[in-house]
């Protein structure tokens, strides 16, 4: 959402790259299993609950089982779209099998493997374009930046673990769709609002000593501030998954984590400098 180049970048990276990948697929490997992260965004916040692709409608007495309607929220996530009625398409005409993983919005930075050793520590993005809520809010507490809200603060998503991400992978691979299946999870264990990890963030930071502030600042986004949201998330659960809920533990484990660190953090990326609307043609320049 920077500008034009970025846009183009991203929806041939993405859709351009998958069907690559499907084409490979068709012509060298036709038993493969393809699973792809996908993205929660690509739902938008519809008035209704989410359910895991598809849904059940019944129109002018005739029933049907139905992609769910999709309203992405950015060029990102509208390549994520595309890519998925891509695939689609190519289970039903090749006999693809298929998992489309959409995942929520990972916290955390932490898994298994990469606490074997101090130089296998993920990167830890706080910027206002790569970053996420929570890690952000917890970089942002750690330097002595309020936290910034965008707009109201009621924009509420789905939410995991980093270790819950690389498990449900793990439990797509071992678990593959049937030929011909084009098959949907929603990845996420729980739902929060940006107001309510602004809150959690509040608490944990007090204990650590940390005077947590927040602001609320002018969304750079078009979204819905204040909205409906129930978002189906039962299929990984069945296959096995075994959540790490987000924990108090947990919340002092990465603020302490950002704490350790914060010399490395440049505060010119925290607020947001990209704006939905301000996008043009003209390349930008992020301040790096």
């Amino acid at each position: 959402m920077i500008d034009r180049s970025r846009a183009v970048f991203t929806q041939h990276n993405n859709v351009i790259g998958t069907l690559n990948v499907l084409f490979a697929i068709k012509e060298f490997q036709e038993e493969c299993h393809l699973v792809k992260l996908g993205t929660m965004g690509e739902y938008g916040t519809p008035n209704i609950d989410i359910e895991e692709g598809y849904i059940t409608i019944t129109h002018n007495g005739r029933t049907d089982t139905l992609p769910y309607p999709k309203q992405a929220s950015s060029f990102y996530h509208l390549s994520k779209v595309h890519d998925s009625n891509n695939i689609a398409f190519t289970c039903k005409a090749w006999g693809i099998r298929a998992t489309d993983l959409n995942q929520g919005v990972v916290y955390g930075m932490r898994t298994d493997e990469t606490e074997m050793h101090e130089e296998l520590c993920n990167r830890f993005d706080y910027d206002g374009v790569f970053g996420t809520a929570l890690n952000r809010f917890c970089v942002q507490a750690a330097v002595g930046h309020p936290l910034t809200v965008y707009g109201k603060g009621g924009q509420t998503r789905g939410y995991l673990d980093i270790r819950d991400t690389v498990q449900c992978v793990e439990l797509a691979i071992a678990n593959p769709a049937n030929p011909s299946e084009f098959r949907v999870f929603n990845q996420f264990t729980e739902q929060f609002s940006v107001n309510e990890l602004a809150a959690l963030v509040t608490k944990a930071g007090m204990k650590l000593g940390l005077d947590v502030k927040t602001i609320s600042v002018p969304n750079p986004r078009v979204e819905a501030e204040e909205h409906y949201y129930n978002a189906k998330h039962t299929k990984l659960i069945e296959l096995g998954l075994k959540p790490h809920l987000l924990s108090d533990s947990l919340l002092d484990s990465i603020l302490n984590f950002a704490i350790k660190y914060k010399d490395r953090v440049d505060q010119r990326q925290i607020m947001p400098s990209v704006s939905w609307k301000k996008i043009g043609v003209k390349p930008k320049t992020v301040t790096v």
